[in-house]
């Protein structure tokens, strides 16, 4: 098989590059080692916690015992099927705050300010109902929606932000991130707007594009040249050519470990497992970031949560209504309501994201708490602990070894206090209180910082947004891996472009920056100049050198 470009994955940024390139009339092989997307489990968005939890759809990963964490594994979901992440994934979209973007280019990743990223971002989407043509896009692959917000306590948690004084905010991927208001989701017509239903499949219909499945094993490199990618097809390898280059779109997860098994990372870690270096780049691996959040949960006054659908006739009365007209429940995500608030004065942007969720229930689907009730997803957004990814063995079947080191940093704890504390003050409001039964989760017993650091190390849950392990800088950077063309340092003929390029994690849920790399990393394959920079100016809060709110 011989193609232009060879793509590693079919997920968020691997989809929007086969997509641009096949525009461009470029041979793109996509690899992919999941198989379709197709049935109601993918498909249908209140279907979100089945998909996250089956081994047809995810790799299955685990972290190692996590010491500042009671020594739990974690799981870790990654998409394994078209659509990667993007298939499985809560749907919900941020692109992240402008002043991410710009602390990315103070990094070295030159050319990824918020002026240079927004016009990329508008390229991506067709938004329905965001701020307008100036901040948003209205023409492209990505559909952007929001939900109806019938159920009244999706308002009443808006309200309750803005008695708590906390602004409101009517598109928080637009102007102004912070504060309370509607959340986003790539939902189109009742169905999961994955990067397969919106890039993959239209680049398929070009006859430029075709998916390979198969296990990528390692990147084929001859005298420093990147000429293919080895893969496991049916027992045997084989190797799948690239004309012109071979590009790693396989996870923040994979894709160091790709580069491991193909000789580029750090030197002694690559002779550990008898690798020939190719390329000794200390930062493959390094710089692993993620979200840690918990589940703050209420009991309800009034029966008005979803619980009374959390039931095999409810479930099956909600599927069945989806599958028949496309609506309902079932065509939702239920997290229709958000907010963005800063932890303290002195905070220039947002570092505490708020999920709503009118019922209260685990994210995988297997507990609902107390009966009726609804709990908010928070967490900081900005952790400083870091991890890494490394390889377990020198066989590309082993899974790798994913160390988060959460919480590791002690500013991470009184961070992540602060946001328990300000959510308590936000449900004590008069919007609020008015459905506030009682805390069931962490319960108001739990005052003291021990206590709320003891509730965190047994509660505290990955929110799914691992990222950083190849970082992008200038290439004289030793911890940079790709350069900010998304070219990898020190091979020819090989880039990376998913959530691993990230520098610092990004302010909310990952899929839109990741698709985001795939759209500008496509630019730079085809060698064109970057799209014109922004001028527009984002909202940032006026007091926050002396005001937390």
């Amino acid at each position: 098989m011989h193609a232009d470009y060879v793509i590693v994955g079919a997920g968020s940024a691997g989809c929007a590059m086969a997509y641009r390139l096949a525009e461009a009339g470029r041979r793109v092989t996509v690899i992919e080692h999941g198989g379709t997307d197709a049935g109601p489990f993918i498909q249908m968005p209140a279907a979100l916690s089945y998909p996250m939890n089956m081994g047809l759809y995810d790799w299955g990963y685990m972290t190692e015992p996590e010491p500042h964490l009671n020594n739990r594994r974690l799981v870790t979901p990654r998409g394994k099927v078209i659509g990667g992440s993007s298939s499985i994934n809560g749907m919900v979209y941020v692109r992240g705050h402008a002043c991410d973007y710009d602390t990315w280019s103070g990094m070295g990743a030159d050319g990824w300010s918020y002026a240079d990223v927004l016009p990329y971002f508008k390229r991506m989407e067709t938004s329905h109902g965001g701020q307008g043509p100036e901040w948003r896009g209205t023409d492209g692959p990505l559909h952007i929606t929001r939900g109806p917000r019938r159920n009244p306590l999706f308002n009443a948690f808006i309200e309750a932000g803005q008695q708590a004084g906390y602004p409101v905010t009517q598109d928080y991927n637009g102007e102004q991130q912070e504060g309370f208001g509607p959340m986003e989701a790539t939902i189109y017509k009742g169905r999961r707007w994955s990067a397969a239903n919106a890039y993959l499949k239209p680049a398929l219909k070009t006859g430029n594009v075709q998916v390979v499945r198969g296990f990528a094993r390692k990147v084929v490199i001859e005298n420093g040249r990147a000429t293919g990618v080895e893969i496991d097809q049916g027992g045997a390898p084989f190797v799948i050519s690239a004309g012109k280059e071979v590009i790693l779109a396989a996870s923040s997860l994979n894709s160091p470990k790709l580069l491991m098994l193909s000789g580029i990372g750090p030197a002694a870690h690559l002779a550990e497992h008898g690798i020939p270096v190719v390329a000794d780049r200390p930062g493959v691996g390094a710089n692993l970031q993620d979200h840690l959040e918990i589940y703050m949960q209420f009991a309800a006054k009034q029966p008005i949560s979803l619980y009374k659908y959390w039931n095999l006739w409810g479930k099956a009365i909600i599927g069945a209504q989806w599958l028949l007209t496309g609506k309902g429940l079932g065509a939702s995500n239920q997290f229709e309501a958000c907010g963005f608030i800063r932890s303290k004065a002195g905070v220039e942007y947002p570092d505490i994201q708020y999920h709503f969720l009118p019922i209260a229930v685990r994210y995988d689907g297997k507990a609902a708490a107390e009966g009726h009730g609804f709990q908010v997803h928070t967490g900081p957004m900005r952790a400083k602990s870091r991890g890494a990814v490394t390889l377990r063995s020198a066989d590309p079947k082993d899974n790798p070894v994913i160390r988060f080191n959460y919480m590791s940093h002690p500013d991470d704890w009184s961070d992540f206090r602060a946001a328990i504390r300000l959510t308590r003050e936000i449900f004590a409001q008069p919007a609020m209180a008015a459905h506030v039964k009682h805390e069931i989760q962490p319960g108001l017993n739990l005052q003291s910082d021990d206590e709320l650091d003891s509730f965190l190390r047994d509660h505290a849950e990955s929110a799914y947004h691992p990222c950083g392990t190849a970082r992008m800088g200038r290439a004289d950077d030793p911890m940079a891996v790709v350069d900010p063309e998304c070219r990898v340092i020190g091979v020819d003929g090989l880039r990376l472009a998913d959530s691993s390029i990230f520098p610092q994690i990004t302010n909310g849920n990952l899929n839109g920056p990741s698709i985001l790399v795939g759209e500008k990393a496509a630019d730079h394959i085809l060698g064109r100049d970057p799209l014109a920079r922004a001028n527009q100016q984002p909202w940032i809060n006026p007091s926050w050198r002396s005001a937390q709110r």
